[in-house]
Order: C-alpha cells, then structure tokens, then sequence
C-alpha cells in the first residue's frame, strides 16, 4: 500500500467530513475509546454520531465491546470527537488501516489525542480496576503504520520517539484522578493472551501493562506532530500473575464497571485543557 494512495483514502475522509453539517474547526481533542469503553460517548453534550461505515474509506471495527462511530461533541463547553472504537491488526486489517481514522481526525486539524485500551497488568502494585497513564510504550507487534513509502504528510521518514507521549498531556490526565497509576505499555499482535513466560518476558522488558492496540495510532499521531496522552483502564491482571482464566468477556465486564471513575478523569482532563 503506497504511502500516496494511503494519503488520498485519508483525505478522501476528511473531505467527505467537513463536507457534513457539524462544526469541526473548534475540536480541541479527540478521543480514542478502547474495549468496554465506548460509553464515555454518552456524556457529550450537542453530541453529533457519524457511523464509520457512512465515512468513505474509514474500515468498521467487528470486535465486540467496540463501538463504530465518531462522535462530535463537547464536554465543559469544550468540543471534542470520539472514536468509539477501533480496528486491529489481529482482524486482518493492515496497519495504515489500522490508523486510518486517527490519522483523518489528524488532517482535519485536530491537535491533542487521548488514546484509551483495555489492558492486563503486570506491573508491581496494579490491580483490576486501575487507570494507567501510559508513560511510554513497547512496539512487539512486529509491524509499524510508517513502512513502506514515505509520505511526508504523515510525518518524516525517521520521527523521533523520545517523547510519544506528551509530557504537558500526560501530567494534565495524571492530574485528573486521584488515584490513576503511570507505566509503560506493551502492544502485541493478539488475539491470544499472552502466556505466563511471555508476561514474564515483559515484565524483564520493563512493561507495566499489556494489550493489543494503541501503539500504531500513537506512533503515527507523533509523526504527524499531535500530542498524544495514552490512558490503560487495567482490565485484569495477565498470564502468570492472575489466577483465572483470561476472556474477552472479562474485558468488558471490567470496561462498563470502570466507566463512571474514567468519565470522571476524562471530563476532568477535558477541562484541564480548556
């Protein structure tokens, strides 16, 4: 897939939006909602929902527990739009694919990012239930949305990770919750859970949580010079160190019990940006 013909499916999206009824140009951030989470959409006031499926270009997450609409709205005043769901590698998409909507949110002007999953801890002093800043991430799917040709409208052609999550972003949400945790996630290629030795493993590589998405959006939000915040809810406690089986259902579960302590810190951080 060229990096021109990705480039054109992008801003065929972003055209098809502006051309709609709402307003896009006072967006101060937007929102990518993980497993469970989609009902933070909910809270938005004036609240305007487009389904992916009427976005030309824009692929349509299957995975239950996803939602499949951007939400304009606002919150505290300030406007924002929420990705209800998203897509994943594990599905079959590829990962230009996979970014596709955040990057379309991205040409449309949008500047500041909160990327949302569902994760399992493994990081000393986490529990089922916790929100986890995210301070920096592992890329262990074996794949990147910047392969292929470059696009220099997706960013440079080496971008520079020191700092893929923003620090002014990411103090402002620690500073939202009352007992929200920090740490390092790690993406992997799913749809397996990880077995006990693999928890082990990056548990020695230095992750504190561990799912199967967000790393490709942030990656190629930061190239496209966003501010990016990452915010894990930890859905259960991983291979090895839980000890029940793991399910999706799981997910969910701890998703929709989480819901009203995150719409909490999200409304908080909202405000906080204003």
């Amino acid at each position: 897939m060229s990096g021109l013909a990705e480039l054109a499916r992008v801003d065929a999206a972003a055209h098809w939006l502006r051309g709609q009824s709402f307003d896009l140009e006072g967006v101060k951030l937007a929102i990518v909602l993980g497993s469970g989470l989609k009902s933070f959409a909910d809270v938005l006031d004036d609240a305007t929902e487009v389904p992916f499926a009427d976005v030309p270009e824009w692929p349509k997450p299957r995975v239950e527990g996803h939602g499949g609409s951007v939400v304009f709205g606002s919150v505290g005043g300030v406007r924002i739009a929420c990705l209800t769901g998203r897509v994943h590698l594990y599905e079959g998409w590829q990962p230009p694919e996979v970014v596709r909507c955040v990057r379309t949110l991205r040409r449309l002007g949008i500047g500041n990012f909160l990327v949302t999953n569902a994760a399992g801890g493994i990081g000393d002093g986490l529990a089922a239930g916790d929100l986890m800043v995210i301070t920096d991430h592992l890329n262990l799917t074996g794949q990147t949305p910047l392969l292929g040709d470059h696009e220099p409208a997706f960013g440079p052609r080496f971008p520079d990770q020191t700092n893929v999550y923003d620090d002014e972003l990411s103090k402002a949400l620690l500073a939202s919750g009352t007992s929200l945790k920090t740490g390092c996630y790690a993406g992997l290629l799913g749809p397996s859970y990880e077995t006990p030795a693999e928890v082990r493993m990056l548990r020695t590589l230095g992750a504190d949580a561990v799912g199967m998405s967000t790393v490709h959006e942030a990656m190629a939000l930061n190239a496209m010079g966003a501010k990016v915040a990452g915010l894990s809810l930890v859905s259960n406690l991983a291979a090895g160190i839980s000890e029940q089986p793991l399910s999706h259902d799981e997910v969910i579960a701890a998703g929709s019990q989480a819901a009203a302590v995150m719409t909490q810190v999200v409304e908080e951080f909202v405000r906080r940006l204003a």
